[in-house]
Parts: C-alpha cells; structure tokens; sequence
C-alpha cells in the first residue's frame, strides 16, 4: 500500500506523541538533511542524529505533546504549523512554535527546514531586544 505525503505527516506526529522513537525514525531516510536557517550551526545530516536528538527530547521532557495546527501538503511537500510543549526534567517549561517543511519522496522523510522557536515568556521584552538577542529570560 502506498503511503501518500499525508499519511508520513500523520504517523510523523503520532510518533512523537507516543514517543515512539522506532515509529518516529522509520519516517526519515537515512541520509535525511536537516537545515535551520535561523540556527545554521544545528543543521544535520543523517537519521542518527535524528535518533540522538529525539532520545534526548523524550528522556528531557518526559510529557511531551506535539501539535500540528495547520499543514498544507503540495505534492511531495509538507508546510507543517508545529506546537511543542511539556515539562522538562529541570523543571523549566518546554514552549516551543513554528514552521518546519518537509520533503517526502518515496514514503519517507528526506529533507527539512526548521523555523521553531521559544514562545516568548516576558510581556516586558520589546521586539528591538529579542531580534539583538538582549532577552534575558
């Protein structure tokens, strides 16, 4: 049975749900490419790493829950709206919004490009400072 775009994105956030790391590595392709624009020095390549850093989410944030509020999906494309959210093991809340596109050939997860960032905590913090990276929260 062939697996549309669409179901990859589905069983993608139901891994991560479940933290279901098996079911969550078995929708990227081994040489999956992971770029972060805004952060180039966490760009990656390989499923390893991917395993590595969803070890650690899971392990750090144990109540973990991942919302996609609104995906397009064009082709062997996938324009994901995500929502991470949780307690992590420090006690610090996990928080985290954006964008991240995904390119699926072939019933697995290829290539991505992150736009996630931490909800902004303090009403206090004008836009000048967080874009100078003055935030101290």
């Amino acid at each position: 049975m062939e697996q549309t775009t669409k179901d990859i994105v589905d069983r993608f956030l139901r891994a991560m749900n479940n933290h279901d790391l098996e079911t969550l590595l078995s929708c990227f392709h081994e040489d999956y490419r992971s770029e972060t624009p805004a952060h180039p020095e966490r760009s990656f390549t390989g499923r390893e790493q991917v395993r590595k850093n969803w070890i650690q989410m899971f392990e750090t944030t144990p109540d973990l829950s991942v919302e996609f509020p609104r995906t397009t999906v064009a082709g062997e494309t996938a324009w994901i709206e995500m929502r991470m959210q949780g307690t992590q093991t420090d006690g610090d809340e996990l928080n985290v919004r954006g964008v991240v596109i995904k390119s699926i050939p072939d019933g697995r997860i290829r290539r991505g490009r992150i736009y996630l960032e931490p909800v902004q905590r303090s009403a206090d913090v004008s836009w000048e400072e967080i874009y100078a990276g003055e935030e101290t929260n």
